[in-house]
């Protein structure tokens, strides 16, 4: 599913290209304007250059990427309770010590919690739904 996403994205960015071309290479030489081949390939050549550009931002997420600094960064990450939350009590997120509650009943000193929300200092974790099921960090 990502792979086709991200394929779906560079056709999108390419999508530019195809039609200039076409129109170039097909449409204005039926009506009788025939552009020199070098002159083809310089306003290919500067539409994909725009495109080299601009597909670092847009393959990264554009305007809905996940912030990578701030307490909203924290979302989704996973933290290890060191004191228990009953339901409030600390967790431990890159060896810094956060304020949290859990907003799904109680979770034990040493137990892995998935971070939901940030309210001013403090985190909203939530247990995963059963014991067995195993959280994995998201990103870091």
């Amino acid at each position: 599913m990502v792979v086709l996403r991200e394929f779906l994205k560079l056709l999108a960015l390419a999508s530019d290209e195809i039609v200039i071309g076409l129109l170039l290479l097909v449409v204005l030489p039926e009506f009788g304007v025939d552009l020199p081949l070098w002159a083809v390939a310089v306003i290919i050549g500067l539409l994909v250059l725009k495109d080299l550009l601009v597909a670092p931002f847009v393959l990264r997420g554009g305007l809905s990427a996940r912030p990578k600094t701030g307490p909203e960064s924290l979302i989704g990450r996973i933290s290890l309770v060191a004191e228990d939350l009953n339901p409030e009590g600390l967790v431990k997120v890159d060896g810094e010590l956060w304020s949290a509650e859990c907003v799904n009943g109680t979770a034990r000193k040493g137990e892995k919690v998935r971070i939901v929300a940030v309210n001013g200092a403090k985190v909203l974790v939530e247990r995963p739904a059963s014991r067995g099921s195993a959280l994995s960090p998201r990103d870091g």
